[in-house]
C-alpha cells in the first residue's frame, strides 16, 4: 500500500513575490498537476499575445482585464472582479489591465516556463 501525501497549507503573504517588471508581479503555488498564481497588474500593464498548452482559468479578485482572444485578437472580453475567464489549451490571447488588478490564474498542467523563468514575453 502506498502512503498518501500530507496536505500542504499556504499563506499568500508568505509566498515570494516575483517582480517581472514595474507593472507586473506574481506569486506561485504549485501542486503535482496544478498551478495557482496571484498575478498583480498595474493599470496599463500589457500581457503580450501568447499561447500555451496549459488550460487556464483567470479569476479577477480586484480590478479588470481586457482580453483579446484568438489568432487575430478579434474577440474582446472584459473580465471584472468576481468574474472568471476560461482559456482552453493553445488559444492565443493578450491582456490589458484597465485598472490596478489582482487575478488568480489556475493552470493545468503547471506552467514550466514560469517555473524555469523562461517566460521572456512577460519580462521587459
Amino acid at each position: 500500500m502506498t502512503a498518501k501525501r500530507a496536505a500542504t497549507w499556504y499563506r499568500w503573504d508568505d509566498m515570494p513575490r516575483e517582480d517581472l517588471h514595474e507593472k507586473l508581479s506574481r506569486r506561485l503555488i504549485t501542486g503535482d498537476q496544478l498551478m495557482l498564481a496571484h498575478v498583480y497588474l498595474k493599470k496599463g500593464c500589457v500581457v503580450p499575445k501568447h499561447s500555451h498548452m496549459n488550460e487556464q482559468l483567470t479569476y479577477i479578485l480586484e480590478g479588470a482585464l481586457r482580453f483579446l482572444v484568438g489568432d487575430d485578437g478579434a474577440e474582446e472580453i472584459v473580465v471584472r472582479a468576481g468574474e472568471v475567464l476560461h482559456l482552453p489549451s493553445n488559444v492565443p490571447h493578450e491582456a490589458l489591465a484597465l485598472e490596478d488588478t489582482l487575478d488568480v490564474d489556475v493552470f493545468y498542467p503547471p506552467r514550466e516556463d514560469w517555473l524555469k523563468k523562461t517566460d521572456s514575453y512577460l519580462r521587459k
